[in-house]
């Protein structure tokens, strides 16, 4: 965990507390923790549900990962279906650490949503807020963290709402995000009839008995090995015209 050449050194005194690779909890410097891949780590926190809670706390199986990845809220877990769809993401954790600084009163403590990292190598921070629900402390906290982050090298964002339309399109899809819905003969014939673009349930009835092949188109479309046109305006559906990607698969 050695501080990388280039790293800004200048702003807040933050500390990260985290569960490293043999769940012992340590306590260090921002700066000593840069290079630590938090993708790989444990949750800070446990995720728990209990009766009367307006929260909706969970795991999903994450196809980018291989194993789940906790959410505490539904648009958590909106969120985390759009960064597993995303070809560029190739690590995802939940709350990954605290984050520790003091606002000149008292000590603030804050654990990040996710810990995301792009396959450039890159890292990003992301919290997950709707918009409406951002108090004046929470944008307090977030802009800590946004500094924070800019003094590892790291990416911040906070997100909101998704846009409805691709994420029901995208909903869909990780139902067939596992493996197991890639039959290979299926998959082999779906990339040979859509290497002309045409209708989704057309191709698949071209490609073989649909039992086979839908599960399969929908598994490459999730892999984005195929891409289907307008999916962030228009709902998938028998007409959704289908082609070949333009190499932004996994």
């Amino acid at each position: 965990m050695a501080v990388p050449g280039g790293v800004d050194r200048a702003g807040p005194h933050v500390e990260l507390s985290f569960l490293d690779a043999v769940r012992e909890r340590q306590r260090r410097p921002l700066l000593e923790c840069v290079t630590a891949r938090f993708e790989n780590f444990a949750p800070v926190r446990p995720f728990r549900w209990s009766r009367g809670e307006r929260h909706f706390p969970g795991w999903y199986w994450s196809a980018t990962s291989g194993r789940h990845v906790g959410f505490e809220s539904w648009l958590e877990r909106d969120q985390l279906l759009l960064m597993d769809f995303d070809p560029n993401v190739v690590g995802i954790a939940s709350q990954p650490f605290w984050l520790h600084w003091h606002d000149g009163e008292r000590e603030r403590r804050h654990a990040p949503d996710y810990f995301v990292r792009r396959k450039d190598g890159s890292v990003v921070v992301i919290d997950v807020r709707a918009d409406e629900r951002i108090e004046p402390k929470d944008a307090e906290t977030f802009e800590v963290t946004h500094l924070a982050c800019a003094q590892a090298g790291w990416g911040f964002q906070r997100v909101g709402t998704p846009e409805p339309v691709l994420l029901a399109n995208v909903r869909w899809l990780s139902r067939y995000r596992h493996p197991r819905c890639l039959h290979r003969s299926a998959a082999d014939r779906l990339r040979e009839v859509f290497a002309t673009p045409g209708p989704l349930l057309a191709g698949a009835d071209k490609a073989g008995d649909r039992l086979a092949t839908l599960p399969a188109l929908f598994h490459l479309l999730w892999l984005q090995e195929l891409a289907a046109e307008k999916l962030a305006v228009d709902l998938l559906g028998p007409r959704t015209v289908v082609r070949q990607a333009d190499g932004r698969a996994r």
